[in-house]
């Protein structure tokens, strides 16, 4: 295991280290998002959502990093509270951004997660009330094993030529692009 992406719980984090020691953690783009986002008044989460979303639309990690640096320094004015949650969370949020940038879109949120427990509780509330822990157990084994079984035939979820890159990392870089510009807000 390299990456694992989660929400920043502290529970969830330190078992994570105990548990898989070595890998490194991703914490998910869409949960620090809203964390940013409690503390900014409803008027400005627009505003500031646009400003955050521009920091991973950069290429690669220097030019997140130096977005985020901009983002931070327009934000400290206006809301200081939220501009440090998302200094604070730096490392945590780009994480993703060191490994194949085809995955990135795999790795930077828990959403395909999400999904999966989404499924698994469709199918569950079919059933309703299982006569016993063994029976949901099933359920939820089959489920599994179906999803697996579409992405190991139908669709993979990363293709074998970007798992290669996890070893190999092509350089994919562009040249030093300048970071955009906040404009001034307000």
């Amino acid at each position: 295991m390299e990456l694992v992406t989660s929400d920043a719980h502290e529970g969830l984090k330190a078992a994570l280290a105990a548990v898989l020691a070595g890998a490194a953690w991703q914490r998910c783009r869409v949960h620090a998002t809203r964390n940013v986002l409690a503390h900014v008044p409803r008027g400005d989460k627009e505003v500031v959502a646009v400003a955050v979303r521009t920091i991973f639309a950069q290429p690669h990690e220097e030019a997140a990093r130096q977005q985020l640096a901009e983002v931070v320094l327009g934000m400290e004015p206006i809301w200081p509270r939220a501009a440090a949650v998302l200094a604070a969370c730096e490392d945590d949020v780009l994480a993703y951004m060191s490994f194949p940038s085809d995955h990135w879109t795999r790795i930077h949120s828990t959403n395909p997660l999400e999904r999966l427990i989404r499924e698994i509780k469709r199918r569950t509330n079919v059933v309703g009330i299982f006569p016993d822990r063994d029976s949901a157990l099933r359920l939820v084994g089959s489920v599994l094993i179906e999803i697996n079984d579409e992405w190991q035939v139908g669709r993979r979820y990363f293709s074998k030529a970007s798992m290669r890159g996890l070893r190999e990392p092509p350089d994919d870089r562009l040249t030093a692009p300048n970071p955009l510009r906040l404009a001034p807000i307000r």
